[in-house]
């Protein structure tokens, strides 16, 4: 069981690893390359050679993916919920735009403020 463990653990590191080469935008195409190459041919020295020179770089690259991942939604959200209706819109259509805040809300992806306000939006819409 702990072989399989380490097995699996081994393929998802060097998974890791090979999309942040390709992910990262300070590597030139040949730099993508050679890197690509020798964490292919050389596969365990590849990877721990490429985590002791780039190990770094490629935790503050996951974190910044995540922060625009993160304001990205946070304004598709609050655009969302800053739409109104349209004219003639039926008690269906605000119902769903206040599940959808609901279910948001519930998930934590608004904060109480912003779920109140889209709320307000919503009812006086």
């Amino acid at each position: 069981m702990l072989w399989f463990f380490l097995w699996v653990m081994w393929f998802v590191l060097l998974f890791r690893v090979i999309g942040d080469i390709f992910r990262d935008d300070t590597l030139g195409g040949g730099a993508k390359a050679g890197w690509t190459v020798f964490v292919c041919v050389l596969p365990f020295l590849g990877v721990f050679v490429y985590l002791m020179a780039r190990g770094r770089g490629m935790g503050e690259r996951d974190v910044r993916q995540m922060q625009r991942q993160e304001e990205a939604f946070r304004s598709y959200v609050q655009e969302a919920a800053a739409e109104t209706p349209a004219t003639g819109a039926t008690r269906a259509t605000h119902a769903d735009a206040l599940a959808k805040l609901a279910g948001l809300h519930d998930h934590g992806d608004i904060t109480d403020a912003e779920y109140e306000r889209a709320k307000e939006k919503v009812l006086a819409g």
